[in-house]
């Protein structure tokens, strides 16, 4: 990819805004149309990200091209007319694997909500959260961001789109330096505190930016999707906005058989408090969120519903009796405790069914040669199956090894040494939340994503001393321990819901997965499953079609 010349740089993002509203207008659209979707994608909307990107590039662009003040009075009136809000229609994405879709109860999107707002730093919750990205980041979609914008688009600030809060951003290449970590693999830095009265402590910080300390260590993470929340008992990859309570709290979910109780506030409350977070600390809001504000972002962001809708090689994901897409996962079933590994089924008593996916078994056998007639031979030449009904199999196949393929899971903490369950497992034990893959209460778990052997070189590592054993771990994020501040907790992280995977490379919550032939591969050397090399195949086309 080129790099825009430091004279035209900053004046970048009106050009290609004004070419986007020239072919809108060539098709009966309007400017108006390519701010909202502009903000709808992530980006800032026209006017404002042409605003945006001329400032802090000052320095480097050349200050005799300058825009007409015809040209700022139009898209200044089109940028106003976007933050009125004009409700549309959620479209098919594409991404390298088909396209994905997302479905609300309205059947619109609507731009005016304040999901799409632009708060304190000029963030907005969809800066971090786009709809081209399933309502996440993606490494390539942050870097066209930062070449349109020259570094100045929102999502880049130094607070945590850097590597360090301290990085310095003053010229082109400083900032592709400072972003780096965003740009190559969509992590954005979270800082945390060493918690008070820890079972362990910091005695070892190896940090390649120099910031981390006991006082903010840097943690680099995947900022999660804000979609399908609805299939979610967990907020946040370390729980801190899942919020225990009391037994008998109004709206709690409490664990099946837990003694003493443990019990938890609702999702909705914690969605609530996490909006006003995210807008104080990533969008660095001198203001706190009114509550009508809080509560339209997560009605906003609770009504979405996101799938992969077709595949490159299977096409729709819904045809031949299959049930694929967002309409059938909009209808599907959940609550706190369905089809629960340890307890069964919190309503129904059922026991825990590890058949959790179920909506490609209409394509099992589809490479198979077709059965001759009662009375009638084979062919000696069998009819080979389309490539599309090869894939399809493929799919129906990953399906039935994610739900019924068994291995020992052996060394995870949060599993083996706290669930009452066999440890010979299938992906569907941790993943059993019906059609959607998520786990339906809290369940977070260490399954060696963190380790040190893991790390690469771009990634800071931390060495934990246990206060009473004097044991060491060395590891790149203690996630669950940095709330808890117990030992037993380092590494743990929550298990994340599967649909749209396609759409939100890379993959871990620290994206240490560029595809998802990768975590395959992963989960099989970590626990020796022994997958063949269709079966890698199989298992990855199946995630892809989710």
């Amino acid at each position: 990819m080129m790099r825009p010349t430091q004279r035209y740089g900053a004046l970048l993002p009106g050009l290609i805004a004004a070419m986007l509203a020239s072919v809108l207008a060539g098709c009966g659209g309007s400017a108006d149309q390519a701010s909202v979707a502009a903000a709808r994608q992530g980006g800032a909307p026209a006017a404002e990200a042409l605003s945006d990107a001329s400032a802090p590039a000052t320095a480097e662009a050349d200050t005799s091209v300058t825009a007409s003040a015809d040209t700022s009075a139009d898209t200044a009136g089109a940028t106003r007319r976007v933050a009125q809000g004009a409700p549309v229609p959620p479209s098919p994405q594409p991404n390298a694997d088909g396209t994905a879709l997302t479905t609300t109860a309205s059947g619109l999107i609507d731009t005016s909500n304040a999901f799409f707002t632009p708060m304190g730093n000029g963030r907005s919750c969809a800066s971090c959260h786009a709809e081209n990205s399933g309502w996440s980041v993606t490494p390539n979609r942050l870097q066209q961001r930062f070449a349109v914008s020259a570094g100045a688009d929102p999502v880049f600030r130094p607070v945590d789109g850097a590597n360090s809060p301290n990085a310095p951003v003053a010229t082109l290449d400083q900032k592709r330096v400072a972003y780096s970590m965003l740009l190559t693999k969509g992590l954005i830095r979270v800082g945390q505190a060493m918690p008070a009265n820890a079972e362990f402590s910091l005695v070892r910080t190896d940090d390649p930016y120099g910031y981390a300390s006991a006082k903010e260590l840097s943690l680099f993470r995947r900022p999660l999707p804000s979609t399908n929340l609805k299939f979610v008992s967990t907020l946040m990859w370390d729980a801190r906005e899942t919020r225990t309570v009391a037994a008998g709290t109004a709206g709690a979910s409490c664990i099946l058989n837990a003694n003493p109780a443990l019990c938890y506030a609702t999702v909705d409350s914690g969605l609530l408090t996490q909006a006003s977070d995210a807008v104080r600390g990533h969008a660095e809001a001198a203001r706190e969120l009114t509550a009508a504000e809080q509560r339209a972002i997560v009605n906003f962001e609770a009504g979405l519903v996101t799938a992969q809708s077709t595949s490159a090689t299977a096409g729709s994901l819904t045809d031949a009796g299959a049930t694929g897409g967002p309409a059938a996962l909009s209808a599907q079933a959940f609550y706190f405790g369905i089809n629960d590994l340890e307890a069964g089924d919190y309503r129904t008593r059922a026991t825990f069914n590890r058949n959790a996916m179920s909506m490609f078994g209409a394509w099992r056998n589809l490479d198979a040669p077709p059965r001759p007639a009662p009375g009638q031979r084979p062919p000696a030449q069998p009819a080979q199956a389309t490539a599309q009904n090869v894939a399809r199999a493929s799919i129906a196949r990953g399906e039935q090894l994610f739900n019924n393929r068994p291995f020992t899971i052996n060394r995870v903490a949060g599993f083996t040494d706290q669930l009452r369950v066999p440890n010979r497992v299938t992906c569907s034990s941790c993943h059993s939340a019906p059609n959607a893959g998520s786990h339906s209460t809290p369940l977070l778990v260490d399954i060696g994503v963190a380790d040190a052997r893991f790390r690469t070189p771009d990634m800071p590592l931390y060495t934990l001393r246990n206060n009473v054993t004097g044991e060491t771990v060395d590891t790149t994020d203690p996630g669950l321990a940095l709330q808890t501040g117990r030992w037993r907790d380092i590494g743990r992280m929550k298990v994340p819901t599967l649909r749209g995977l396609a759409a939100r490379a890379p993959y871990f919550h620290n994206g240490s997965q560029g595809d998802l032939a990768g975590v395959v591969r992963f989960y099989d050397r970590r626990f020796q499953i022994g997958l063949t090399q269709q079966e890698v195949a199989d298992l990855s086309a199946f995630l892809r079609a989710l």
